[in-house]
């Protein structure tokens, strides 16, 4: 089992099949562009089957039964393991470590919490705190910062606290337990 972390797209197809089993094409359509994750963060296809065939050699999916099709090749549906079941819970509440990738990485997590009915609010809790040692050191550095650094450090700054609001407001918005 290869011991480096999984890509963001390895974890999002880990995801989906913790929702249900499924196969590659289903896992395709949900990530394509006007796909219900794709709006946020579209995956080629290619990607999407390379996601399976790792996440298989990793024994965090396994084959659950192969369908024919009519149009097409026969069809493997996958489906979590146990220890793939682990790996998502604890991968839903783990915050985005990068400003830059909130917008999707973030977002699409929350998403997947939503489809599968998770409570988000350790997700965002994490995000918040997370965010905010992120938030004071790019207020430091946009201080003593000048020229194009200044307009790039600000530039972080801002997008870090809307996405802080951001969190804060889905924070308000979601109830206690679900």
């Amino acid at each position: 089992m290869p011991k480096a972390g999984l890509s963001a797209t390895e974890w999002v197809v880990l995801c989906l099949l913790a929702e249900s089993p499924a196969h590659g094409w289903t896992l395709v359509r949900t990530l394509e562009p006007d796909g219900e994750l794709g709006r946020v963060w579209a995956v080629p296809r290619p990607q999407v089957y390379r996601a399976l065939d790792s996440l298989t050699a990793r024994g965090l999916i396994e084959p659950l039964r192969v369908e024919g099709s009519r149009q097409g090749p026969r069809r493997t549906v996958m489906r979590i393991t146990r220890s793939g079941r682990t790996r998502v819970k604890r991968w839903l509440r783990e915050p985005v470590e990068h400003v830059r990738d909130a917008r999707w990485l973030l977002l699409t997590k929350l998403l997947l919490c939503e489809r599968s009915e998770l409570d988000p609010r350790p997700l965002l809790e994490a995000q918040q705190a997370a965010l905010r040692p992120i938030e004071a050191g790019l207020a430091a550095r946009a201080r003593s910062a000048s020229g194009s650094e200044r307009m790039l450090v600000s530039f972080r700054l801002e997008s870090a606290r809307a996405i802080r609001r951001f969190v804060e407001r889905q924070l308000k918005l979601t109830p206690s337990s679900r």
